[in-house]
């Protein structure tokens, strides 16, 4: 149901049962998953619930997650996500995770420069926000990088593992993501 955005060295495609060891592997990092909303997997079966839930939504078109594959060999090694996706004003939710290992490659900006330009493209959205934690600094870079304007933070939004999270909250409409 997805259609595959292939960049030079990725390939986003929609995540199957072979993919479960590598959503297990990325979700479970608790370092990787320090700034997510909510706290690391602990079972492979959690794995296995999320793309059944991942796999749910794409059918009622409610949340699109890709698996962020790399070409050489298509491990899954993160997931690029749109959610939250109000149709009627054109905007939705953008989530993104990287495996650890991948981190400072550049290679989850080149997975979210093929997502943008699918979603504002062929998708037609004007509007998309990105929820971060301020101390997510890598994350933030990302962001702005691609073009995302910081909108405001909410204060102490997330309890996870004990620890509360703000959240800054990121918007990029889409002539701002075209003109750049």
């Amino acid at each position: 149901m997805l259609p595959i955005l292939d960049t030079p060295r990725l390939r986003l495609r929609a995540l199957v049962e072979a993919d479960i060891a590598s959503l297990f592997a990325i979700f479970n990092d608790p370092e990787t998953m320090r700034y997510w909303s909510h706290p690391a997997m602990t079972d492979v079966s959690e794995a296995e619930a999320l793309l059944r839930e991942i796999q749910q939504h794409a059918e009622a078109k409610t949340l699109f997650q890709w698996g962020i594959a790399r070409r050489e060999d298509d491990l899954v090694i993160g997931t690029c996500t749109l959610f939250r996706i109000e149709r009627e004003h054109r905007r939705c939710e953008l989530g993104y995770i990287l495996r650890r290992d991948h981190w400072g490659s550049g290679l989850a900006n080149e997975a979210l420069n093929a997502l943008l330009k699918h979603a504002f493209g062929a998708m037609g959205l004007h509007r998309i926000e990105a929820d971060i934690d301020p101390r997510n600094t890598a994350s933030i870079r990302s962001a702005e990088r691609l073009g995302f304007k910081l909108e405001g933070q909410l204060r102490e939004r997330f309890f996870v593992a004990g620890e509360v999270q703000d959240s800054f909250i990121y918007g990029l409409l889409a002539p701002e993501w075209t003109s750049r």
